[in-house]
């Protein structure tokens, strides 16, 4: 499995904070150049997916004040649709 995907959703009006703390902290454990990271939003959820050339890491919990529940995380691995 090389691909994490990670999802959380903020507690009631903290989107904002929840995402900032994603870009500053959350991130920073993949501090490794042949991973690739993407973020998303939708409302209150914000997603991670990072992408590597070996198993990911999971993201640090973020602080229970910014989040309404535990976040999920899920390990995948990419295929190739090159033939």
């Amino acid at each position: 499995m090389d691909t994490l995907m990670w999802e959380a959703k903020a507690a009631e009006g903290r989107g904002a904070e929840l995402l900032r703390w994603v870009l500053d902290e959350g991130v920073r454990a993949f501090a490794d150049p042949g991973v690739r990271i993407e973020v998303f939003i939708a409302g209150e959820r914000v997603v991670v997916i990072a992408v590597g050339d070996h198993p990911p890491r999971r993201l640090p919990d973020p602080p229970e004040e910014l989040i309404d529940r535990p976040p999920h995380a899920w390990p995948f691995t990419r295929v190739n649709l090159a033939p």
